[in-house]
């Protein structure tokens, strides 16, 4: 054990605002929680871990959360293929059937491969539309498939097996063909009785879930500055009785922005949406949740939806946001069993339909501002009129 890690540990547990360092006081990520105690900080280093953060019933206290601060830090959820688990059958035609320990259907509903840095799908998205998988001989270069072993089914409950197939020229090596697995299923996850926490400055990338991943009952979580990008399911998902709030939010790529269900109570400002694919902005069950501040650059196929449930009634307070449509229109609805309260909200390019009900001030999002201070330059020109 290393002199560092001795030194933390012989400090009272009382102590205040200990900081735990990532790569010099301990190894590993995981190793930084399990330790860390109320009042602790962990301080991870500006690069990129090919690893991510799993909070499992840890707790702070009232005034002296447990803090992970990336300092700009990204948790990279994809590794590049390792050529020994790939057999070439035929030339450029290469098949895994291991690829992972554990497969089921949400993994493979989320799946996809990243091709010299590109997200490819092959028409599938998660939570939206999914094409059929292709037959092996129909793959052409830059492609993959699944085909499931039904010779295993029910090997082991909830589990599935089979190949994946992906094809490259004929004659090129696996290993310059730059393509990467999302071989993680999160960036920053949180399970069972969490309380005070902090979790900040970090980016999630490219798992085959959520970017932002919470369950269980959650109180005084607190995220500030995070980042979703290109995850295959949700950018952040509240689940069960989690309780959280975000303050600074930038999803883009993802299968959604946002998607909080059961009965979670969440609020997010400041945010940033783009790029999404299935929703932007995903609100469902019994929950009550708030957006403000936030613009949302909508090519996916929902920019937003509210829907409760039988016995069930969800709740969404939008104030200031601006949701601007791209592309071929989609869809904006409040279902049945479920109330929208919108003030200063604008919603370009989609016709809100409401089935539930819906009250507005009818006073439009401060556009201009909104753009100022939340929209990356590089998307701005996007939003011009």
């Amino acid at each position: 054990m290393s002199r560092a890690v001795l030194s933390l540990l012989a400090l009272p547990l009382s102590c205040l605002a200990r900081d735990i360092r990532v790569g010099e006081d301990v190894k590993t990520i995981a190793a930084a929680i399990k330790l860390a105690q109320p009042g602790d900080t962990i301080h991870l280093q500006p690069i990129v871990y090919r690893d991510y953060a799993g909070f499992y019933a840890k707790k702070g206290e009232p005034g002296k959360p447990i803090t992970l601060d990336g300092h700009g830090a990204t948790l990279e959820g994809s590794d590049p293929l390792d050529p020994q688990k790939w057999n070439e059958v035929s030339p450029g035609l290469f098949e895994a059937k291991d690829l992972l320990a554990r497969l089921d259907d949400a993994i493979i509903m989320r799946w996809f491969f990243l091709w010299d840095g590109k997200m490819n799908h092959m028409g599938r998205t998660s939570k939206g539309k999914k094409a059929a998988f292709k037959k092996v001989d129909a793959l052409q270069p830059g492609e993959w498939t699944f085909v499931q072993d039904h010779a295993r089914d029910k090997v082991v409950a909830n589990q599935i097996f089979g190949s994946f197939f992906i094809r490259i020229p004929a004659g090129q090596k696996l290993d310059q063909a730059r393509i990467f697995a999302p071989m993680r299923s999160v960036g920053v996850g949180l399970g069972g009785a969490n309380a005070h926490l902090v979790i900040r400055n970090i980016t999630a990338t490219h798992p085959y879930n959520d970017g932002f991943n919470i369950h269980g009952d959650c109180r005084d979580v607190v995220f500030e500055n995070i980042r979703a990008i290109e995850c295959g399911d949700d950018g952040i998902s509240a689940h069960e009785s989690a309780e959280y709030r975000v303050d600074g939010l930038v999803a883009i790529g993802n299968s959604t922005g946002i998607t909080d269900t059961v009965a979670a109570k969440t609020t997010y400002r400041h945010v940033f949406l783009a790029d999404n694919l299935a929703f932007d902005l995903y609100f469902l069950n019994d929950g009550r949740y708030a957006v403000s501040d936030a613009v949302v650059l909508s090519s996916a196929e929902h920019a937003l939806q509210v829907v409760g449930g039988k016995g069930q009634h969800s709740e969404l307070r939008l104030d200031n946001v601006l949701i601007r449509r791209e592309g071929p229109k989609g869809s904006a609805a409040v279902a049945k069993e479920a109330t929208l309260f919108a003030r200063r909200f604008t919603l370009e390019g989609d016709e809100l339909k409401a089935i539930g009900k819906v009250e507005t001030d009818g006073i439009p999002a401060e556009r201009q501002a909104l753009i100022e201070a939340l929209v990356p330059s590089e998307y701005r020109s996007r939003l011009a009129q």
